[in-house]
């Protein structure tokens, strides 16, 4: 804080942040505040999603989308790039490249948040939580109305992130959903209130909560360093140079951060949402009871459930993981610049060399991603605490975001000659 304009960019990360939280409790029209509540009290998937809203869509405010659909497009067009040519050639095309790809992703941001806001309101209203919405007579402007609210709202708040990106500190939309987690903290505090009774169960729940922290910095911060050597010739002035040094190519253990956690939770939670439209209590129709028998099976507080999570956040793990890598074109790269791995041949014998490294590192991060998905679930037994996947997920985002910045503050304070806070 001592530093003139590290403090300037501090303080407007908080405004930004305080902007964030002054438009969550901004609601739109016809919001029934108990229905609602009801409503996210029996819906896991909207739980889900509250979590990128930093709880606005649970009062279902301008902002109740929040930067998911954000999120959303730039992970479709991570997967779109190595599949379409034109994208791919984009994507080597150095900085040019990168901002006309970040600008289509915030263009596709724009018709996904449009009909993410129609089918949460549609959702909503099937569940008693709101009324007046619909495609039909009286309710089609207000329903127009809100949506145009809603996108709006999204596109402001991912505007904010960038603006805190390029004059702040740390990653924008990080630091949104960071905000959002944390403004949620009150409520759960209270909840643990709620089991005071329960002091043993609480004591193990927060040790376990300390070592999840413990065990999140050590797979987030934990490496490969593949050792990388340059030889080259440099022409300067009719003369010819060598050049050479050595380094290290660095690969992430969990390279794929949270992206399997929301992939495979989406796809868990999205069957038994289906499910409970087709439930009648008064039927004994074959459709009731097989929904009856899915929304059973995909309950959040069985076995089933995480068990198949967990095989689904080890899955797309690999696949993340593998598709990102393979866009870096890495062997490609050092080739291209004179670099090569001791031992192995530039070209195609690196890239097979590289691909065995990522397969075998992305294991420890793909059962670590596969354990904070059913933490909660081993809580749950040991303390008799009902846990959500939820607070799994938020630790790994807040600790992530936490490391990222004390990273990015470290490297401003380096470069200005001080000390740095980091041991």
């Amino acid at each position: 804080m001592k530093v003139p304009d590290l403090r300037a960019r501090l303080l407007f990360v908080f405004a930004m942040l305080v902007i964030f939280r002054f438009l969550a409790q901004v609601p739109v029209p016809g919001v029934e505040r108990e229905a609602l509540a009801d409503f996210f009290r029996q819906n896991d998937l909207f739980g889900f999603l509250d979590v990128f809203s930093g709880g606005a869509l649970r009062s279902l405010s301008v902002v109740a989308l929040g930067v998911f659909p954000y999120i959303t497009s730039s992970i479709i067009m991570q997967l779109m790039v190595p599949v379409f040519p034109q994208l791919k050639e984009l994507s080597r095309e150095g900085e040019a490249g990168r901002q006309k790809i970040n600008q289509i992703t915030h263009y596709l941001m724009v018709p996904i948040a449009a009909l993410q806001g129609f089918g949460q309101l549609t959702l909503l209203q099937r569940g008693g939580a709101i009324s007046g919405v619909g495609t039909s007579g009286s309710e089609l402007l207000p329903t127009i109305a809100i949506i145009l609210s809603l996108v709006a709202g999204s596109v402001f708040l991912v505007w904010i992130g960038e603006l805190i990106t390029e004059k702040g500190i740390g990653n924008g939309i990080s630091m949104i959903i960071f905000a959002g987690i944390v403004a949620t903290f009150p409520q759960m505090i209270g909840q643990g209130f709620l089991e005071r009774d329960n002091i043993f169960g609480l004591g193990i729940l927060v040790i376990i909560g300390v070592l999840m922290v413990a065990l999140i910095v050590m797979f987030t911060e934990a490496e490969r360093r593949i050792p990388v050597q340059y030889g080259r010739a440099i022409f300067r002035g009719g003369r010819m140079y060598r050049q050479g040094g050595s380094t290290h190519l660095p690969i992430k253990v969990n390279s794929a951060g949270m992206i399997p956690l929301i992939f495979a939770f989406s796809i868990m939670i999205f069957p038994g949402v289906v499910a409970s439209y087709f439930i009648d209590p008064a039927s004994t129709s074959i459709i009731s009871r097989g929904a009856l028998f899915v929304q059973g099976l995909f309950d959040p507080t069985k076995f089933f459930y995480y068990f198949f999570s967990f095989i689904l956040v080890v899955a797309f793990t690999f696949f993340y993981a593998i598709i990102v890598f393979r866009q870096q074109n890495l062997a490609e790269s050092l080739q291209r610049n004179g670099g090569f791995i001791p031992g192995i041949r530039p070209g195609h014998s690196t890239e097979e060399y590289l691909n065995r490294i990522i397969v075998r590192v992305t294991w420890g991060g793909a059962l670590f991603l596969g354990l904070v998905a059913v933490i909660p679930f081993i809580v749950t037994i040991l303390t008799d605490i009902r846990a959500l996947q939820l607070p799994s997920i938020s630790l790994l985002i807040m600790v992530g975001v936490a490391l990222d910045t004390m990273r990015q503050l470290e490297a401003q304070l380096l470069m200005r000659n001080y000390e740095g806070f980091i041991r």
